[in-house]
């Protein structure tokens, strides 16, 4: 996963076994964290940076393109995205990726690199080297990155983040699992987030919720509650409550009805 910058041609990337969203988002973060957040990147139309899908009723009513994951992180880190709209666009890219593919495997092979996390240590010092050698003077002075959010918020923000219903026995599915709720709360949908680090956070309203996996949903007997499962505060409708005018209106027409003279 390579980056070069626009205005000076610096040049910062990783190995990774494949190409895919946490990958690109580990790959963000740690530009992000060395160098500050860009204005706008530049991409192809893989499915990791571009969703092809089919847009959800909620995302027509709102006139929004359905985004990928790794796109909607860039979102959240107000980072434009460009989309080519072919390998030949950014051609700036592929070059810098056809002189890696042939300078940079020779050098590795010279040191006898076997192995991602090996080639990883070699790029910490192969960079540096490479930048000092190939980096232009920028046309102006003023370095157009943000500051780098604190690292627990660049954590939440680069994560795979989607909602869930919370059932009313307080679990919830994800990814072919199941995942009990262990306190007490009022959220009926939750959002889980997968964290670079294999992490799951279950949150409400940004706080994180406790919870613990289960192998399969809870099945208490009739009449019994599980001591594992909170309960759900009840919200009773006041006395004056729109739902309740018809039924009272309705009962008044009955009494009148059938009331003795």
């Amino acid at each position: 996963m390579g980056y070069i910058d626009d205005a000076t041609g610096t040049v910062y990337g990783r190995f990774y076994d494949y190409e895919g969203t946490l990958p690109a988002m580990d790959s963000m973060k740690r530009y992000i964290k060395r160098y500050g957040i860009p204005q706008s990147v530049y991409l192809d139309k893989h499915t990791t940076y571009k969703s092809w899908a089919e847009p959800t009723v909620e995302e027509q009513l709102n006139n929004q393109k359905p985004m990928s994951h790794f796109e909607k992180s860039l979102a959240e880190l107000e980072i434009d995205v460009i989309h080519a709209n072919s390998p030949q666009a950014k051609g700036r890219v592929e070059r810098l990726f056809k002189t890696l593919q042939d300078r940079l495997v020779k050098e590795m092979r010279l040191v006898g690199i076997r192995s991602v996390d090996s080639a990883n240590e070699f790029l910490i010092t192969y960079f540096p080297k490479y930048n000092r050698q190939f980096t232009k003077e920028a046309g102006s002075e003023a370095d157009l990155h943000r500051p780098a959010p604190h690292s627990r918020e660049l954590d939440r923000i680069l994560s795979i983040k989607e909602e869930r219903v919370v059932r009313n026995d307080f679990t919830i599915a994800y990814d072919g699992r199941f995942y009990q709720i262990t306190e007490p709360t009022r959220a009926q949908k939750v959002m889980v987030e997968e964290r670079l680090d294999g992490t799951l956070h279950i949150s409400y309203q940004g706080r994180d919720l406790q919870y613990r996996e289960i192998i399969k949903r809870p099945t208490p007997q009739a009449g019994e509650l599980l001591d594992i499962i909170p309960q759900r505060m009840p919200v009773l409708p006041s006395a004056d409550h729109p739902w309740k005018r018809p039924y009272k209106a309705l009962r008044r027409k009955q009494q009148q009805t059938f009331a003795v003279p």
